[in-house]
């Protein structure tokens, strides 16, 4: 890292207390922190903020593993509560806000959040937390009045900026997407020591505070937007400007305006950014990238070698949860095994198993599974789904995948969403990474729908590119290029066109939903 080594050494002093901002604050008080269209903050301004806070939680009783719950877009006051709860002891849970009021209020009283700081653009939100609620003592509103809560400007206001006394490093609790039952809380212990993912995002990232400027793509009650695109930068005394909601030409406006050179992104984006007119994307400078790391979903081989085309080799993918567990793969490494999410970084064990718990050969599919640390997750309040999550001492976030005689893993899809037909297991990653290819199709989900015979029948639903025509002439077309590029059992037999896929505010596609109306009405789901 860049960073001078008495610098480091303070940092390293902070860390178990939360206090690496204050640090920073005072190296580079006038240094820019945070760029939104809500605002921004200097370091100075943060770190002051931040103390306001977090003596406003603890008036009302915030103290070591204390929940505080966040419901709030990407703006600075985001960060401040991050920031506070780091050095006030609290568990904090971002909450998505594209969720219904019943989640949120679902969440907020899961979390046993004695504080809730809200957006005002969340209000009806609010009010189901509000009424919901077994556990809260104080509403904050930021950025506008919400009925029964205070003022978030004016709490500060009456408090002071300084530091406070005896910090206590708190944790972050985020909640799953709940793609079966309730989302759970992801829970583990206050550790300032940093896991081996952190450590591989520390080394390639090589920040440079005095220089370096990182965009925030997704919302930030996400974990890889939180961990990758702000803690990590911000933990090295690194600018963030946070977008609102993505768009791909603005994208690559605030990478040339701002000279970005750290950011996340994910698979969609890439679609999105590679589908600008030329002229369009020849606009802008992304020289100064030197980081782009993405996750989440897989992302299709030709797209890809595309995005390294253009930015060059400075794209690091990784394969992780917010369980936990890593693989990590630059450039380089995967221009030589394209399709790859590479290989496990140091410190990290894993196995990829069969369905009766046994080792598979190299090339083999099964499901993976990471050996749980010394500082394990477990699900907040949920034991029975903590249990089910491992298998002797390893944990499993329900991937499958096989892994080659060099240790790339190469994933095939979610355990989950395995399709069988006839007694034939498909993934329907395989599919999709296929269909994807062909010039036609702009997103493509591949699903398994009822047939009386074989059980499944594999069905692609696709949603097309700008030019081309949803129709029968398109889906024949569709199945002959399958038929060229893919073994008979894992063809479509069918392919149906939407408008518009289903989505995670992450850009990741929404498999069980597409999944759902074809199933409706029948009692058996396989």
């Amino acid at each position: 890292m860049a960073i001078d080594a008495a610098l480091q050494e303070r940092l390293m002093a902070a860390a178990p207390h939360g206090m690496g901002i204050a640090v920073h604050a005072e190296e580079a008080p006038e240094r820019m922190a945070v760029l939104s269209k809500f605002g921004g903050r200097t370091l100075g301004e943060l770190n002051a903020n931040a103390n306001r806070l977090a003596r406003v939680l603890r008036a009302h009783g915030v103290g070591p593993d204390v929940g505080v719950a966040l419901l709030c877009r990407n703006r600075p006051e985001f960060i401040e509560t991050v920031v506070a709860c780091q050095r006030s002891g609290g568990r904090m849970t971002p909450i998505n806000w594209h969720l219904a009021p019943p989640e949120v209020a679902y969440i907020a009283d899961n979390c046993e959040a004695l504080v809730l700081i809200a957006d005002e653009a969340f209000a009806p939100a609010v009010a189901a937390a509000q009424a919901a609620s077994s556990h809260l003592r104080l509403t904050l509103a930021i950025g506008g009045e919400i009925e029964g809560a205070e003022s978030y400007e004016e709490a500060l206001a009456a408090e002071e900026g300084s530091n406070i006394d005896n910090p206590i490093l708190g944790t972050p609790m985020l909640y799953t997407s709940g793609t079966t039952g309730h989302p759970k809380g992801v829970y583990r212990k206050a550790d300032p020591t940093p896991t081996p993912f952190l450590l591989a995002v520390r080394e390639s990232g090589d920040f440079e505070p005095d220089t370096d400027c990182a965009l925030v793509t997704g919302p930030l009650y996400h974990a890889a937007p939180l961990g990758l695109n702000l803690a990590m930068p911000m933990g090295a005394g690194v600018g963030s400007v946070l977008m609102d909601k993505w768009d791909a030409e603005e994208t690559l406006a605030l990478i040339d305006r701002h000279r970005v050179t750290h950011t996340h992104m994910v698979a969609t984006m890439f679609h999105r950014m590679l589908a600008l007119p030329p002229e369009v994307r020849e606009r802008y400078d992304v020289s100064s990238m030197r980081w782009l790391c993405h996750g989440a979903a897989p992302t299709p081989v030709h797209v890809k070698h595309l995005i390294i085309e253009w930015f060059g080799p400075v794209v690091w993918e990784y394969y992780a949860a917010t369980e936990g567990g890593t693989f990590w793969v630059d450039s380089k490494e995967w221009l030589e095994k394209p399709g790859s999410v590479g290989r496990t970084v140091e410190g990290t064990r894993y196995k990829v198993l069969d369905d009766n718990g046994e080792p598979v050969p190299s090339g083999t599919t099964g499901t993976v599974y990471f050996e749980a640390s010394e500082n394990s997750f477990v699900y907040f309040k949920a034991p029975e789904k903590t249990a089910s999550a491992y298998r002797d001492g390893y944990f499993t976030m329900g991937d499958m995948g096989y892994v080659d005689e060099d240790g790339y893993l190469f994933l095939t899809g979610r355990s989950a969403e395995t399709i069988i037909a006839g007694g034939v297991n498909i993934y329907p990653q395989e599919i999709d990474d296929v269909i994807q290819q062909h010039p036609a199709v702009y997103e493509v989900c591949t699903v398994g729908v009822p047939h009386e015979e074989w059980g499944e029948s594999v069905k692609s639903v696709v949603e097309v590119d700008e030019g081309y025509e949803a129709g029968d002439e398109l889906a024949e077309e569709l199945l002959a290029w399958c038929r060229e590029h893919l073994p008979d059992f894992k063809r479509p037999r069918s392919i149906d066109f939407a408008t518009d896929l289903p989505r995670m505010p992450t850009g990741k596609i929404q498999r069980g939903l597409v999944r759902a109306p074809y199933w409706k009405g029948r009692e058996r789901q396989i």
